[in-house]
């Protein structure tokens, strides 16, 4: 399905990612990655409110084509730095224009006349952000509304974006590396469904390894929310909390794992040894490690014993 727009920033070949999220040019990384949690778990199939089998597959569409490209490009630091340099130009060539906007919508007209400029574009993203996504028949229209707001509080405000861009981020761009001299109609390769969570699990694994527990069981948690079944973050945000000593959490995430997955292989090595660590009898699960490691205890240092070793090896 294509999902053409052809109002607000998207008059100007150029595609306007925060008008998809619903969020201000100048929201910040922290509103933004709320607010795409709260979308996707609208859209996605295992965990949205839709009922028909038409209406999932639309949600889906829109959650691949149109949400993750725009939180991917607006929550990494370098994409947007660079994101926001172009839509700051944009800016700068509506306010050389703008005898000769033309405005569709009636809030774009409202704001293009009311004399409390930030008020009243906050207020009106904010309460278009609250049924965005409730018809999904309705998404583009509403997307369309939100950018012709942008296009007007970026030519009202001088075209003001956003907060400078970091040094490094603005310092690539001076240099030439990803010059954005003109804003460019090419929109990203459709991300796959489950490729946020994936750049979840990655980013906790990686926090893991370097023993940075509550980053990680961020990552993780948010993850779950977007895909509440899988055994792989359950296993991961257990092992975050054997790590922090905290063997009931630990043993609540291992069970997950292993309903969800009887195989999984974290799980069916360390849940025997939080069983015997809390004094409980094992599972009826089959587990995997040897009769040696069985009889081990945990080790609540967090160093060497029951952890060690863990991921030291090949991730997996």
């Amino acid at each position: 399905m294509s999902f053409k727009i052809d109002c607000g920033l998207f008059k100007y070949d150029f595609i306007d990612h925060h008008a998809v999220l619903c969020v201000p040019v100048d929201a910040d990384v922290k509103e933004i990655r709320k607010r795409y949690l709260k979308i996707a778990r609208r859209l996605h199939p295992d965990s949205s409110f839709t009922e028909s089998a038409a209406q999932k597959q639309l949600g889906n569409e829109l959650l691949s084509k149109l949400v993750n490209p725009a939180y991917e490009k607006l929550s990494g630091d370098r994409t947007r730095a660079e994101y926001i340099l172009i839509l700051s130009q944009i800016g700068k060539r509506l306010v050389q224009e703008s005898t000769s906007v033309i405005l569709n919508t009636d809030l774009g007209k409202q704001l293009a006349d009311t004399a409390n400029i930030d008020h009243f574009y906050k207020s009106a993203i904010a309460k278009l952000a609250q049924t965005q996504y409730d018809s999904l028949e309705q998404v583009l229209q509403v997307i369309a509304q939100v950018s012709e707001l942008n296009l007007v509080y970026l030519m009202r405000s001088g075209g003001k974006a956003s907060a400078p861009p970091p040094p490094s981020a603005q310092s690539k761009v001076q240099s030439g590396t990803s010059e954005p001299n003109t804003p460019k109609n090419t929109p990203p390769a459709p991300a796959k469904e489950d490729s946020i969570v994936e750049q979840y699990v990655r980013r906790a694994q990686s926090l893991i390894d370097k023993n940075q527990f509550a980053q990680a069981k961020v990552e993780l948690q948010d993850a779950l929310k977007l895909e509440p079944k899988n055994s792989r973050c359950h296993s991961l945000i257990a092992m975050v909390y054997l790590r922090q000593n905290q063997l009931k959490m630990a043993k609540i995430h291992f069970d997950n794992a292993l309903k969800l997955d009887p195989n999984d292989e974290i799980a069916l090595q360390w849940k025997p040894k939080i069983d015997k660590a809390l004094g409980q009898q094992p599972s009826d699960h089959k587990v995997t490690s040897s009769p040696n490691n069985r009889d081990k205890q945990p080790d609540k240092s967090g160093s060497g014993g029951l952890f060690g070793g863990l991921f030291g090896g090949k991730k997996k």
